[in-house]
């Protein structure tokens, strides 16, 4: 297949197979102007596209003849339902030796395997999207569940909400605390944040000083009367051994305790570094309009238990702390401690997360659109931080340009001369063993004119084809990944 395809020429497309799939994606390519042929089998079919105003033929896509109806088109889109017919439609352009971009869609790791094989380009799997997407419906639901239990708790309050943090509290304790106040005034229930022990540490006292969080020393409070106790953040120490004169109604935290505890409503997720990222889940779920003061707590919480982001950093973390950062005052931040990190970088790292791949221990995102390149250099090497990962590949797209970024530890791999190996012929790649870059006309992946109403159909076609020649340089088989 030749590589000199650009922008401008490649504006003619052949969707084969019309399925709801097909169609939609036709639908879309003549909304951006583009000229778009349909063939499928089902005559009736191929009536209602006419009816649609849509160019449509009646053919098999198995047939021999493909080759000629498709000739002089830039891109060719296989998108029957019938797996078979989508191989021996890519094995006749291939074998015919035509220069078509070819977007083939399969059932299951194995036909998408085999239509690489044969000569696609990019291979689309809709169960797999599928699949995300309900497990992406899941989380949320479950998010909406336990948001639905941990309102009824608050709304049943009488008098006051106790909420008690663990002893010597930190960012992460403080500012957790401070989110569960601000959902329970939300709520019109009183809430006082109660703590054991000192506030030793110079930047932790700074830190409720300069947001003016107000806090209550479990030697002057009278745990009889408050109706509600909430512990959030509490098991750092041995803390759960708990005082015998009250109950506990909620249990919010990032750690296992080390006692079993009787309470009516528990949130524990070992699998996210900071109880800042469950509150912050929580905020959101509530609709909250958050305050400035509190948005910097729970985003400094995020920061100080992660170490700046270099210590343990789950992805519910980075895209927790993305979702704060307009809100927080960056100016206290920087008097408690300096922030090392550009909105820019964080909104990539969040995106670069929720797009992740990984297969083995090679990590590849796709960013998205972004403003600043840099920022993919910087999500490159904070991605190195997540446990298992020895490489990693994060791409965007600026103005008519793909760029990636890529970082490895790994000492059997030369990353510069993978993205040589994946993108030389089609980009300018450039870097060294550990760190290297590319370069990549968009128009190679498209031929797409980027506006506001194409992004999504720019995005998957250009993740699908980066990834697929990323893995192969890495050497990575394509039925290895672990998803994200």
């Amino acid at each position: 297949m030749s590589t000199g395809t650009t922008m401008a020429s490649m504006s003619s497309y052949a969707i084969l197979g019309c399925g709801s799939v097909g169609h939609a994606v036709a639908e879309e390519l003549v909304e951006e102007g583009k000229d778009v042929l349909i063939l499928d089998k089902d005559e009736g079919r191929v009536e209602a596209l006419r009816d649609q105003d849509l160019n449509a033929q009646a053919s098999d896509i198995r047939d021999p003849e493909i080759v000629e109806h498709v000739e002089g088109r830039d891109a060719v889109l296989i998108l029957s339902s019938d797996v078979e017919a989508n191989k021996a439609a890519t094995e006749t352009l291939r074998a015919a030796e035509t220069d078509h971009f070819i977007v083939a869609r399969a059932s299951d790791p194995v036909s998408a395997d085999e239509l690489t094989d044969l000569g696609a380009d990019v291979v689309i799997n809709p169960s797999a999207v599928i699949a995300d997407s309900a497990l992406r419906s899941l989380e949320t639901g479950e998010l909406e569940h336990r948001a639905e239990q941990l309102a009824a708790l608050i709304d049943g309050t009488e008098s006051r909400l106790a909420i008690l943090i663990h002893r010597g509290p930190d960012p992460d304790s403080i500012a957790s605390a401070a989110a569960l106040q601000a959902i329970a005034e939300h709520r019109d229930i009183e809430a006082d944040i109660v703590y054991e022990g000192e506030i030793g540490h110079h930047e932790n006292r700074a830190f409720v000083n300069l947001l003016g969080i107000e806090l209550v020393s479990r030697n002057e409070v009278d745990f009889e009367t408050y109706d509600t106790v909430a512990l959030v953040d509490y098991s750092k120490t041995g803390d759960t051994e708990l005082m015998p004169e009250t109950d506990v109604d909620i249990v919010i935290d990032h750690r296992e305790p080390d006692a079993e505890i009787e309470t009516d409503f528990s949130d524990i997720r070992p699998n996210v570094s900071a109880t800042s990222t469950i509150l912050t889940k929580y905020v959101q779920e509530f609709d909250l309009n958050l305050s400035q003061e509190v948005a910097t707590a729970l985003l400094y919480g995020i920061r100080a238990e992660t170490l700046d982001f270099k210590r343990d950093t789950t992805p519910a973390d980075l895209t927790a702390a993305a979702y704060l950062y307009p809100f927080a005052d960056h100016d206290t931040l920087e008097q408690v401690e300096s922030p090392s990190m550009s909105p820019e970088t964080l909104d990539v790292l969040a995106e670069a997360i929720r797009n992740r791949d990984v297969r083995g221990s090679h990590l590849i995102s796709n960013a998205g659109f972004i403003r600043d390149r840099e920022a993919l250099t910087q999500a490159a090497q904070q991605l190195l931080n997540l446990e298992g990962i020895t490489t990693t590949a994060v791409f965007g797209i600026v103005d008519d340009t793909i760029y990636l970024a890529a970082r490895s530890k790994d000492i059997r791999l030369n990353i510069g001369n993978v993205l040589g190996d994946a993108f030389s012929d089609i980009g300018e790649a450039a870097g060294h063993s550990t760190d290297a870059s590319v370069e990549i006309p968009l128009g190679i992946f498209t031929g797409i004119e980027s506006t506001e109403d194409n992004r999504d159909l720019l995005l998957s076609l250009t993740e699908e084809a980066v990834k697929t020649k990323l893995f192969e340089a890495m050497g990575v088989e394509s039925d290895g990944s672990n998803g994200s």
